[in-house]
């Protein structure tokens, strides 16, 4: 395992691409770490949430934080966007969004929305970590 990085952070603006680099980014910093087992949900959840920054923040501009947490890993998006995301519940069933967070929850051990003392917020998950 590699115990001199226990995070990484970058500031960026995403755009359509911007979720497949950060994945393999994660999947880096998980093999690095001996937690192959996580990227699956990792995965699912930074697509999830660099997909809402390009979809509702409109400069595009975020920060992502990975952090090793023992045997399991937490993932940060922060954004300038003050307004939380919008967990997907009763949509119509032939609508093309809105479901992300809703399998975010599903495959998370915890996740949340923290604002952020200068305005906006961090969307953050953890995977393996005690729920």
């Amino acid at each position: 395992m590699n115990e001199y990085i226990r995070q990484y952070g970058m500031q960026l603006t995403v755009g359509e691409h911007s979720a497949r680099h950060i994945r393999r980014i994660v999947r880096s910093l998980l093999d690095s770490w001996e937690l192959p087992e996580l990227y699956d949900a990792a995965a699912l959840g930074v697509t999830e949430l660099v997909s809402n920054v390009v979809r509702h923040v409109p400069d595009r501009r975020c920060r992502v934080l990975v952090l090793r947490q023992g045997a399991g890993v937490r993932v940060e998006v922060a954004d300038g966007v003050d307004q939380p995301p919008l967990l997907g519940l009763g949509l119509a069933a032939e609508a093309e969004g809105g479901r992300g967070l809703v399998l975010l929850d599903a495959v998370a051990s915890k996740w949340g929305v923290d604002r952020r003392s200068g305005g906006g917020k961090t969307v953050w998950f953890e995977c393996g970590t005690s729920a």
